[in-house]
């Protein structure tokens, strides 16, 4: 029965009984007639409220930009699902997102976290068309970081199961295979360098240039990354709290670097370019160094520029993700089959050696950003939101 339809009925009924039924307030109402179906009440004993964290001021500093916010659990609409969040990832540009460097026209309050992975147990007519209560999905777009997200259908997907590996592959994986396929231009026998090499995209840049056929030199800040990144294929990583990242460049690298990877900006920006070799290109897929300030770019001394660029006849070419969308499908199916076949590391940062142990709850997202800047993790920061449900449906 529809919603009109009820009400009618409603008072229909009011009439004939008189002042014994009264009509209470109006809310919104899930369609009865089939809402056994496609919401999972019994198996994931889906509250009446949840918590999510919600921008409430504009500022690079994540604990001040903000807050843990009680409110409803939404209803997905027609062609929306209600995800249960098992997992969410952390990534650099959060803090972006809450200083509104992405849309400065946005003002707060806005819900924040871009990724997430977990159970359906919700969805609208029309979803139920592709998916079914107790599907396991991931999906990016805001308001990851959440207990209960509402996700459009089509831009959800489908996932063997609720592993945060596979949550890993969303925007790190996605922006270094979409990036180095569209832009990097690889060739076997090439030398790339990937800066923040263990982080949560430069492992999957690592494997990515390796598989190619490349030489891969990855940048790191402690032996123990040194470690991992020797584990998924990288020649010569170099610790550059130890080992000055120019002076080996230049001096077991002479010809140069044919493409780098660079998420770090600043003094490592400036070292990439003057390392370039002829025809060299360089992705900027960030400049995490500068994101906690309050321009959010950290300065680079990279002097006569252009001049550099044109006598090695060498290029710079910027990556964001949102513009590439059309390759993303393809760019999820690959990585997918190579993560289920074991041929691509998902390395996943639980922050167990983090302060305050591992990272459970939505509150700990929190820890989780400030543990990443810190440079502490090796593989993609995950945060667990909830514990498991099996589900009775």
């Amino acid at each position: 029965m529809c919603a009109s339809a009820l009400v009618s009925s409603t008072r229909r009924l009011s009439a004939v009984l008189g002042s014994a039924l009264v009509l209470g307030p109006r809310r919104p109402i899930i369609d009865l007639s089939y809402s056994s179906h496609f919401m999972d009440y019994g198996g994931s004993a889906i509250p009446p409220t949840m918590r999510k964290l919600v921008v409430r001021a504009l500022s690079p500093r994540f604990g001040d930009a903000v807050h843990v916010d009680t409110c409803p659990v939404p209803t997905p609409g027609d062609a929306e699902l209600l995800v249960r969040n098992r997992f969410v990832g952390i990534n650099a540009s959060d803090i972006n997102y809450s200083a509104g460097r992405y849309d400065p026209s946005r003002k707060p309050p806005f819900d924040a976290g871009f990724e997430g992975i977990g159970e359906v147990v919700g969805l609208g007519l029309s979803a139920s068309a592709r998916f079914a209560v107790g599907d396991a999905v991931a999906y990016f777009g805001e308001g990851a970081f959440a207990e209960y997200t509402v996700v459009p259908a089509e831009k959800t997907v489908c996932v063997p199961s609720v592993k945060p590996e596979f949550l890993t592959l969303l925007l790190s994986g996605a922006t270094a295979y979409i990036a180095l396929r569209r832009l990097g231009d690889l060739a076997a026998g090439q030398t790339v360098l990937v800066t923040a090499a263990a982080g949560g995209t430069g492992q999957f840049a690592v494997q990515f240039a390796k598989k190619a056929g490349c030489h891969v030199v990855g940048t790191c800040s402690s032996d123990e990354k040194a470690g991992f990144l020797k584990t998924i294929g990288c020649d010569r990583p170099i610790n550059y709290k130890k080992e000055d990242l120019g002076s080996v460049l230049r001096r077991e690298y002479p010809a140069g670097i044919d493409l780098v990877y660079e998420s770090v900006g600043g003094d490592v920006f400036d070292v990439a370019i003057n390392s370039l070799a002829t025809h060299g290109r360089l992705i900027v897929i960030g400049f995490i160094s500068g994101y906690q300030s309050d321009l959010g770019i950290a300065p680079v001394r990279s002097a006569a520029l252009s001049a550099k660029l044109l006598v090695k006849s060498a290029s710079i070419r910027g990556f964001f993700l949102p513009h590439f969308l059309a390759d993303y499908r393809e760019a999820m199916e690959t990585m997918l089959r190579m993560c289920s076949s074991g041929q691509l590391v998902c390395e996943v940062d639980h922050g167990d050696l983090a302060p305050g142990g591992r990272f459970v709850g939505l509150e700990s997202v929190f820890r989780a950003v400030d543990y990443m800047y810190a440079g502490k993790n090796i593989g993609k920061v995950v945060v667990e939101v909830a514990p498991a449900v099996n589900s009775k449906l």
